[in-house]
């Protein structure tokens, strides 16, 4: 891993906004440390970091704080333009259009399905579901735009949109088993669960990814937790 900056990651280890600081380092080659934070007992260094937000991801880079996980993908790619591989097109207007696909990510897919498993009512859950549906078929649409026959949205190499949408990929795979669902579906979006092989097999993508199966008892435990909420606002 190429360094010699000092660079710290503040995070915690079943957000996919970390995770995608996480790619974002490893693809570029970069050498970090990694602080695990207690979301419950969070450090002063957090707190005055991210005064704002007060929330992780966080990279210190020689002490100055980045916070949101969009700005310091574009930081690190700015910041050791020379190291690695580019994650922002050189072209303005294609990487006008890769900060577009990465913003519909983030307003729209997660939107959707953050209504689709936390909604309070089944009507809420219900159409949380047709618009996280939705959401997904429009950016598969969008891969064969960007990637116009090549592996990924940044053509022959992971790109910003990779990383963005990369990062939720260990929550994907565990609401398969959570929910039911398979929003990556070979049959109706094969363009997109081709991808998503692709991507996490890339040797700088693997060894970062989350297990699973500790995602899975993750989720358990905030889906008990919501129900307990719900039975004592009932009361």
């Amino acid at each position: 891993m190429a360094g010699g900056d000092d660079l710290k990651l503040l995070g915690m280890w079943a957000s996919p906004f970390v995770l995608r600081v996480k790619l974002a380092l490893s693809l570029k080659g970069l050498s970090y440390e990694y602080v695990e934070e207690d979301l419950g007992n969070k450090s002063e260094v957090l707190l005055s970091s991210n005064p704002v937000h007060k929330s992780v991801p966080v990279l210190l880079h020689n002490g100055k704080p980045v916070c949101e996980s969009s700005v310091i993908l574009q930081y690190i790619d700015e910041a050791f333009a020379g190291t690695g591989a580019s994650l922002l097109p050189a072209d303005p207007y294609e990487r006008a259009i890769a900060r577009f696909w990465a913003a519909y990510i983030d307003n729209q897919m997660i939107a959707a399905s953050t209504k689709a498993s936390r909604g309070k009512t089944e009507e809420e859950r219900a159409e949380g579901k047709k618009q996280s549906l939705a959401a997904v078929e429009t950016l598969e649409g969008a891969l064969r735009d960007c990637a116009k026959g090549k592996p990924f949205f940044g053509g022959d190499s992971a790109g910003f949109v990779d990383v963005v949408l990369g990062g939720l990929l260990g929550w994907v795979r565990a609401n398969e088993e959570l929910q039911g669902t398979k929003p990556f579906d070979p049959e109706r979006t094969p363009l997109l669960a081709a991808w998503a092989e692709r991507f996490w097999s890339l040797e700088a993508v693997e060894p970062v990814m989350p297990h699973v199966s500790r995602l899975v008892e993750f989720g358990k435990m905030l889906e008990a937790r919501q129900a307990a909420a719900a039975a004592g606002d009932g009361n």
